[in-house]
């Protein structure tokens, strides 16, 4: 029996293949079998054409392919090839169900390896131009996701910046959220859908207006890697990836922006202007 072969975990990065890391795309280019993920640029197959290629994709609101099976499929390809890719959206460990495919990897006595890659709220952040954190007062970043895994929509101020993933079919509902939690009315957002990719587009609203969001950036996390086709700022900040919402600095004691990868859904709030701040936190 031949000895088992490895699987390599690697990070694609939101929207544009030109966004994996060095590392990623040279293990990716090692790969005989690539499973990969929806949201995926179709692109990243040039730098593997002799694998073959597994769609196990996962996307919100649609078809998916379930856990169980893609923990099969990594064990079965590892034990039949020497390198297996399990090629993610965004970074490996941010929402991915990374932990689940290392223990079956783990059970089945497979090695395995980990590359990261950019998530989606950091390429919110460089479209937008809007950093994470800001020297004095933007000191913590929380990084969320909008929806649990029995559907419940969650939101809360955690952190100076707050990012909510997956958030992109609830902006109406988050907003409502985000007013429960104590986020003011007029906290200004920015949504950003499709963040990483070349069409990404990025509006401004207040928290009471975020539900219009959802209209301007309504199918903008289009179709990913899975059909095969090219996809062509004051107070705490909210983000979300597809498209994700997250706070803008400068924009009132507390301001909000939402932007999104190729996915579903991201929202974001900022860190607040120092001068809406306590004394002891003040830079």
């Amino acid at each position: 029996m031949r000895a088992a072969g490895r699987v390599v975990f690697i990070g694609a990065g939101p929207g544009a293949a030109d966004l994996i890391t060095v590392r990623g795309a040279r293990r990716l280019a090692e790969a005989d079998v690539v499973l990969f993920d929806a949201l995926t640029d179709p692109a990243l197959r040039e730098l593997a054409p002799r694998a073959k290629w597994v769609n196990v994709g996962k996307r919100g609101f649609c078809d998916s392919t379930g856990q169980a099976t893609i923990d099969a499929l990594l064990v079965r390809y590892a034990r039949e090839h020497r390198t297996v890719v399990r090629l993610k959206g965004g970074d490996p460990s941010v929402f991915g169900r990374l932990e689940e495919e290392l223990q079956a990897l783990a059970a089945a006595g497979i090695a395995c390896e980990v590359v990261p890659g950019v998530t989606a709220a950091i390429a919110a952040a460089a479209h937008t131009q809007r950093p994470l954190t800001r020297r004095g007062n933007g000191r913590s970043v929380s990084l969320t996701t909008a929806m649990t895994q029995h559907g419940r929509l969650q939101a809360g101020r955690h952190a100076d910046t707050e990012v909510f993933y997956m958030a992109g079919r609830q902006l109406g509902a988050l907003a409502r959220a985000l007013r429960d939690a104590g986020w003011p009315a007029d906290t200004p957002v920015c949504v950003v859908s499709r963040a990483g990719c070349p069409d990404a587009l990025s509006s401004e609203h207040c928290i009471t207006e975020l539900g219009a969001a959802a209209v301007l950036h309504a199918g903008r996390p289009a179709d990913g890697g899975d059909s095969g086709r090219r996809r062509p700022r004051g107070g705490r900040r909210a983000a979300a990836p597809y498209p994700c919402v997250r706070a803008s600095p400068g924009r009132g004691p507390r301001n909000v922006k939402s932007g999104s990868g190729a996915g579903d859904g991201m929202l974001m709030t900022c860190p607040a202007n120092p001068s809406s701040l306590p004394p002891e936190v003040s830079p």
